[in-house]
């Protein structure tokens, strides 16, 4: 598909069916009152108030010993602009983007943070209030997208290939970050026939820096996909016609095959032509059950498909295969309500989330059949040691939550051995709100799976600080071995990378 059809397919689906067109300033207005109402007694909201300006360097105060090989930079990336000029978005997802980076040096850890400069950050800033759409607000008197970029957030994660640093989005291009000062460079453009088109918040690097990817444009039902090699240069990109493809977030890959679970939140055009949100424009269709779509890395246009137990999912750890079964795990919530609603609730200073727990799948290339069970863990962010992607593999990281209370998000990090059950599990504690944590390799250790660190950030709502941990993978539950603590509060964001010096 060419870049041309592409944008006429935007077009069709977005300005001239009718995004932007119903808005209402007392609903807007609503979102930021109620919001408001809440932050007193709900201690939580702290983590979803946003902000309006970079967040200048501020060294961290070190606890424990930092350990001499993890040196580098931690990039976190997020929504952290929720409202402007008392609009508040109406969807979590909505927020601009902020990258986020702890530098990891033998001076200690300083962190900064720097708003994406995208082209709706800067048309909304420019006019003071927000003007463009968005996932699931659509402004007062908003403009329409001309294309998917102009209403590019930057928002959802980061990777680091080729040589460049890039926030990551769900439905146009990369952005290019300077790696030191944080800057916005340029869009990323793979090719002239891609440009402009839907490249996803989780490609996946192989251990011989093969980085795949893929994009959805749901409201044609087209699934491009991306081959880039290590060097950064495109090796391939194809886009097929997958009806009723839904809202895909993220994807796996094993030697021989692409993975992706399509749960049945599909985009509905009549939704979109009466002014409805992106979000809203999406429906919910049980009947369609969750599928699962395997396609061979050396004929992505021969798809085979196998069924799952109804459910709805954002994130994926890991697949691997042997003798023609695929093995997988992911993070499962019963329905889509958690996207569709609940996190418009959080925007209004409400909790009402689903619990979402891990899933494993075994996928029968030959019988065509595929099984399911469902653990006990409340946790979302899987995370790998990424030497093992697309490889057998026993060990996924998460957020994880282990308390109860009347809050949003997480208050522990877990490995779980998905080969045995095995877990192995840190608490931070009840005022605490976890972030996702990623795995880092040791550079001096074994080289097998787990042997590292994992590194993350947590909102300590009682100190009203940022936590950065350092642990050895090895042994969450010893607690950290490092930890550097900032007294200043930044916006809860969403995905992570470490890059080593």
């Amino acid at each position: 598909m060419d870049r041309r059809n592409f944008n006429l397919a935007l077009l069709a689906a977005g300005a001239s069916a009718g995004f932007g067109a119903r808005a209402v300033t007392s609903e807007t207005d609503a979102f930021f009152s109620a919001f408001e109402a809440q932050r007193a007694g709900h201690p939580w909201t702290l983590g979803y108030v946003g902000l309006q300006a970079d967040a200048e360097p501020m060294p961290l105060t070190l606890r424990g010993r930092m350990p001499r090989e993890l040196r580098g930079a931690f990039y976190r990336n997020g929504p952290a602009r929720h409202s402007l000029a008392g609009q508040r978005y109406h969807h979590w997802f909505d927020g601009d983007g902020m990258v986020q980076k702890y530098t990891l040096s033998d001076r200690g850890i300083v962190h900064q943070g720097r708003f994406v400069r995208t082209d709706k950050f800067l048309a909304d800033s420019a006019a003071g209030r927000p003007v463009r759409v968005a996932f699931g607000t659509n402004p007062p008197g908003a403009e329409a997208p001309t294309s998917a970029d102009s209403i590019n957030v930057a928002n959802t994660s980061m990777v680091h290939h080729g040589g460049e640093l890039m926030a990551l989005w769900e439905g146009g291009s990369a952005t290019r970050i300077d790696p030191q000062t944080l800057a916005t460079g340029g869009l990323k453009t793979w090719s002239p026939e891609y440009a402009g088109m839907a490249f996803s918040a989780h490609p996946r690097i192989e251990p011989d820096g093969t980085l795949w990817n893929f994009g959805v444009t749901g409201a044609q039902g087209l699934l491009s996909i991306y081959r880039v090699r290590a060097s950064g240069e495109l090796a391939d990109a194809v886009t097929l016609k997958v009806p009723g493809i839904g809202m895909v977030h993220d994807f796996a890959v094993t030697q021989r095959h692409l993975v992706f679970l399509v749960p049945p939140l599909v985009f509905d055009r009549d939704r979109a032509a009466a002014g409805e949100t992106f979000l809203a424009s999406h429906v919910w269709k049980p009947q369609l059950g969750l599928r699962v779509m395997v396609l061979p890395k050396d004929r992505l246009d021969a798809p085979q498909w196998f069924d799952l137990p109804l459910g709805f999912v954002f994130h994926l750890g890991n697949a691997c295969e042997d003798g023609g079964v695929i093995r997988l795990d992911y993070i499962r919530s019963v329905s889509a309500w958690n996207a569709t609603n609940g996190l418009v609730e959080l925007m209004k200073g409400r909790y009402a989330l689903e619990k979402s727990s891990v899933a494993l799948v075994e996928i029968d290339l030959k019988s065509g059949q595929a099984r399911q069970s469902v653990l006990g863990h409340q946790a979302e962010f899987p995370r790998i040691d990424r030497r093992v992607t697309a490889r057998p593999y026993a060990h996924v990281y998460t957020a994880a939550r282990t308390g109860s209370g009347d809050r949003p998000g997480y208050d522990s990090v877990m490995r779980l051995d998905v080969t045995t059950g095995k877990v192995d599990r840190f608490q931070y504690g009840p005022d605490v709100m976890v972030e996702e944590h990623v795995f880092v390799p040791s550079r001096t250790g074994s080289g097998r799976e787990g042997d590292g660190w994992l590194v993350g950030t947590a909102l300590d709502l009682q100190r009203r600080q940022m936590l950065f941990s350092v642990f050895d993978a090895r042994r969450l539950g010893d607690g950290p071995v490092a930890q550097g603590v900032m007294p200043r509060v930044m916006p809860l964001g969403l995905h992570a990378i470490f890059v080593a010096a």
